[in-house]
């Protein structure tokens, strides 16, 4: 596939809140493939990632869209209203108002109208299924389009909607699982097996994703018969990254040694460090996406304004950095 047809299998996975257009050129510059993520932006705001990345490198623009949930906003609202009580005592810590429980697109409509208007080389998309009709859009400009899946089922049901390629995801990946259905507990399958399983069932080229650390992973996931390998945690630690002083920290220290898979933060299972918020709250939001990420949103920014790292959402995979905070020395790593 000619956007992955890189010198390093190596890409950088989209990460909402910390890629950057520096973090994925600079990875794109190492030979891999670095990808843009338009997860809470705005319109303009892809626009100008866009922008960005293609002053810094020459090589292929990939970038990464949230598709729009099922809007359960009445069917959750005494569960929202409760989890919002829940949450008061910790606002009130904080001297925070926990955010509207509102449901929205994340303006995937307008974001696939700009894409297609400029067109770039490939756009994964997360969360699950969309219309055909835009993927075909998104084709007949010359853009392969992806899903991320977590299962042979979920591949099926991609190459159904004419998918070019698939991101296999295992149980190590940090941040949000990347299950169609939001109320589904997430695989407890390693990427090896979600690859196999995805390439067997659909024979589309995989990106590997989930838990990758260290050179063996990269070589045991092309075996697997990944074509790429995704690498997201290692690379938050990296300068380049927007992830903030306190989560970079909080990977890197050892001070946080558990992660688990939790709806605390945004009603979507995600894979986090375990802290004080997770402790308290796991078990207690309902699976309601992004209703619960826009009720927790003004706390965890209250807790980064006041350096508590506690109260943060700090995503991470099975892999951590081991001292590896620059792109030359995760890719170093990586036996790249």
């Amino acid at each position: 596939m000619s956007f992955l047809d890189r010198p390093s299998p190596v890409v950088c996975a989209p990460m909402a809140g910390a890629s950057t257009p520096e973090l994925a050129a600079a990875v794109s510059s190492h030979g891999g493939l670095g990808f843009l993520a338009a997860g809470y932006l705005s319109v303009s705001a892809m626009a100008s990632e866009v922008a960005a990345y293609r002053t810094l490198t020459t090589a292929p623009v990939a970038i990464n869209l949230f598709t729009p949930q099922v809007d359960r906003t009445l069917e959750f609202a005494p569960s929202l209203a409760g989890y919002r009580a829940a949450l008061e005592p910790v606002a009130a810590r904080l001297g925070a108002t926990p955010g509207q429980p509102t449901y929205d697109t994340d303006a995937f409509e307008e974001k696939v109208a700009w894409l297609v208007a400029h067109p770039v080389d490939a756009v994964s998309l997360t969360f699950g299924p969309v219309p055909v009709e835009s993927v075909v859009a998104l084709q007949q400009v010359g853009t392969k389009v992806g899903f991320t899946v977590t299962s042979a089922d979920e591949a099926q049901r991609a190459a159904g909607l004419g998918a070019d390629f698939l991101v296999a995801q295992g149980c190590g990946a940090g941040g949000h699982r990347g299950t169609w259905n939001v109320a589904d507990v997430p695989n407890e399958l390693v990427t090896a097996e979600v690859v196999t399983a995805t390439a067997t069932a659909t024979g589309l080229p995989v990106i590997a994703a989930g838990g990758v650390g260290s050179a063996e992973d990269v070589s045991d996931l092309l075996a697997a018969g990944a074509l790429s390998v995704a690498v997201g945690t290692l690379f938050l630690a990296c300068e380049e990254s927007k992830a903030s002083t306190l989560h970079k920290a909080a990977l890197t220290s050892g001070r946080f040694p558990e992660a688990t898979v939790t709806r605390a933060f945004s009603g979507r299972w995600a894979r986090a460090l375990v802290n004080d918020f997770v402790r308290e709250y796991d078990g207690l939001a309902p699976s309601a996406y992004p209703n619960v990420h826009h009720l927790t949103k003004p706390l965890r920014a209250a807790a980064a304004d006041a350096g508590d790292v506690e109260g943060l959402a700090l995503w991470a995979g099975a892999a951590r950095p081991r001292g590896a905070t620059s792109v030359e020395a995760v890719f170093g790593g990586l036996g790249q």
